[in-house]
Order: C-alpha cells, then sequence, then structure tokens
C-alpha cells in the first residue's frame, strides 16, 4: 500500500499542473478547475490499483481528466437551462472569470471565440493547440480517430478564425 501511495503522490506532483491548465482550458474557470482537479485525483486514486498499464498513463489520467470536465460541462448546461440562465451570460463569465486577469482584447477575444465552440471541438482545439499533443495521444485519450480528430481540429480553427475576423 505505501508503495501505491508512493506513485499516486509521484503522478500528482508530475501532472497536477498540466491538468489544472488542461481543465480549466475546458471550464474557463479556475474555481471550477480547482475543484475538478481535486475529483479527478480522487477517481485516480480509487482506480490506481485496477490501472492494468493498457495504455501509459499520462494518457489515462488525462481520458480521466476530460471526461471530468465534458461532464461538468454538461451538468452546467442542464444547471443554466433549469434555471433559465442564458447560456451567453455564462460564457461571458467563464471567458472573464478573473477579475485580476489583465490581458488583453485579442487575448479575451480568443478565448471567447474557443468558449464558443461546442465540446468536442474545443477540446480537441485546446488540447492539440495549448498542450501540443500528438493527434495519437489525443486519439488514445477520446477514443475518437484520428482522422476525425484532424477534421474537428480544422472545423474549430476556421470557427475560431471566422469569430475573431466577425469580432474585429
Amino acid at each position: 500500500m505505501q508503495e501505491l501511495e508512493k506513485y499516486f503522490n509521484e503522478l500528482v506532483q508530475k501532472y497536477s499542473e498540466q491538468l489544472y491548465w488542461h481543465v480549466r482550458t475546458l471550464v474557463g474557470s479556475h474555481e471550477d478547475a480547482d475543484d475538478l482537479l481535486q475529483e479527478i485525483f480522487l477517481k485516480v486514486w480509487k482506480a490506481l490499483p485496477r490501472f492494468r498499464g493498457d495504455s501509459d498513463v499520462f494518457t489515462w489520467i488525462w481520458r480521466i481528466a476530460t471526461n471530468e470536465a465534458l461532464s461538468h460541462l454538461r451538468k452546467a448546461r442542464v444547471r443554466a437551462a433549469l434555471s433559465f440562465t442564458r447560456l451567453e451570460a455564462e460564457a461571458e463569465r467563464i471567458a472573464d472569470p478573473d477579475p485580476y486577469f489583465d490581458g488583453n482584447a485579442a487575448l479575451k477575444s480568443l478565448r471567447k471565440a474557443i468558449d464558443a465552440l461546442p465540446d468536442k471541438q474545443r477540446l480537441v482545439f485546446s488540447m492539440r493547440y495549448y498542450e501540443e499533443l500528438s493527434y495519437e495521444q489525443i486519439s488514445e485519450i477520446t477514443g475518437t480517430s484520428v482522422g476525425a480528430l484532424k477534421a474537428s481540429y480544422h472545423i474549430a480553427y476556421e470557427k475560431i478564425k471566422q469569430y475573431l475576423q466577425e469580432s474585429d
């Protein structure tokens, strides 16, 4: 058990920051990303004894993180719909969540363009553009073919480009 605990602590140390930014890119909010990170590592801890090593530990953890983030986004949409909150208002809140952030208008526009993408396209774009993961790694994490990922990334890129051109 001590060996498993030691290995888990190494995983936390090695992947916490990368996972935080992966999740933060998807959900937008620091508070949500921070909460999700705790949930992700709790799931990793519970599942670690059953991890068979069929995939790389990196992609296994990223799959857990991605699923948690997407689940969080689905629940947020349901809550927004039930409370009759306009999704645009929620997207605006997420796009600019930190009152201390001093980003320029171009970065804020890019963030809003990314947040306007459907979840799958946002996920693929973020993993490829920000995290610089290969299509093969993303394929293993998401269970989607490399060809479909390339198409999804291209569509996301075009939508972001169009959004930014229209916002000028």
